[in-house]
């Protein structure tokens, strides 16, 4: 029994890893009809804001408050991030619209670059970054049953994006704008709606999603410049299974993905895991080719 609860939570922590890394992607990918496939290295620039700010608080702040930094990390790395989104969307993507292969190969190129930038700045060798001791530790149901505190505050981090996300979706005009760009831009536009700012703010949104998702993972292990091409095909795959544009969907695409993931691994090992979970994605894809969950209108009718 304990061991089928740990792989539970197995499951979900995995889970909310993927759906973290692709809200930002299920949106972007939605409305832009954008293969964006540098979405993994603004996971990256988050992780890496990470331990710049680990670094600033070792160095410049006093030892006691070192605990705050991962704090001040979260919210800097949706900025960083999200701001060389917006950058790539005003240098590059803007001119790649209806255009979706050549979205993916100018952005494959930009992921490369990127990668090799942070190589330059912070060497090729993976870096560690130290989690504050309020994250050490687990919580303790049964003998055998031991849940990390540091798995259990992602999940918390994740449930917070998603509910941030559900209120600037379907509570704010802003929200309102982004779903009828999403479902009809001809219409949307007619109206009077700035398409091209909305593209851009939700790129650049998008982008921020994908750095506190970076910020989570420093939690889990060291980080390189290639943190991001593990989670890339992950992120797409969970963001198709799910339905292309919708939150829900992201979210039961990331559980389904994970849970199936952990799941094969620990009665096969990792490798024929991943290939069985490809298998039935795709086999679940030639069934329903439009995924888990959908967005009607009209114009995609």
């Amino acid at each position: 029994m304990e061991t089928y609860i740990l792989q539970l939570f197995n499951g979900i922590s995995v889970s909310s890893i993927y759906v973290l890394a692709a809200l930002g992607l299920a949106i972007t990918f939605g409305l832009m009809k954008v293969i964006n496939m540098a979405h993994g290295e603004f996971i990256m620039i988050g992780a890496y804001v990470t331990y710049v700010i680990q670094n600033i608080f070792l160095s410049y702040v006093d030892k006691s408050l070192f605990g705050l930094y991962f704090v001040v990390a979260i919210p800097a790395a949706f900025v960083i991030a999200g701001a060389m989104g917006l950058l790539l969307e005003s240098l590059v993507i803007k001119h790649l619209y209806g255009r979706p292969l050549d979205s993916m190969l100018a952005t494959w190129g930009i992921s490369l670059v990127l990668q090799q930038l942070a190589r330059s700045i912070f060497g090729a060798p993976n870096v560690d970054v130290k989690s504050p001791a309020w994250l050490d530790g687990a919580l303790l149901l049964t003998q055998g049953v031991q849940l990390p505190h540091k798995r259990l505050f992602i999940i918390a981090l994740v449930i917070a994006c998603i509910i941030g996300m559900s209120v600037l979706l379907y509570k704010s005009k802003y929200g309102i704008w982004i779903r009828a760009v999403m479902q009809n831009r001809e219409m949307a536009a007619s109206l009077g709606i700035n398409t091209r700012l909305v593209d851009a703010y939700t790129f650049a949104v998008g982008s921020g999603i994908a750095g506190i998702a970076g910020c989570a993972l420093t939690l889990l292990g060291s980080i390189g410049s290639t943190l991001g091409t593990y989670y890339i095909v992950d992120t797409f795959m969970v963001v198709v299974l799910g339905g292309v544009g919708t939150l829900l969907g992201t979210v039961a695409g990331g559980l389904v993905i994970g849970t199936a993931n952990t799941t094969f691994e620990f009665f096969t090992n990792t490798s024929i895991g991943k290939v069985l979970v490809f298998t039935l994605v795709i086999m679940f894809l030639q069934w329903r080719p439009k995924g888990l969950f959908t967005v009607n209108s009209r114009s995609l009718d």
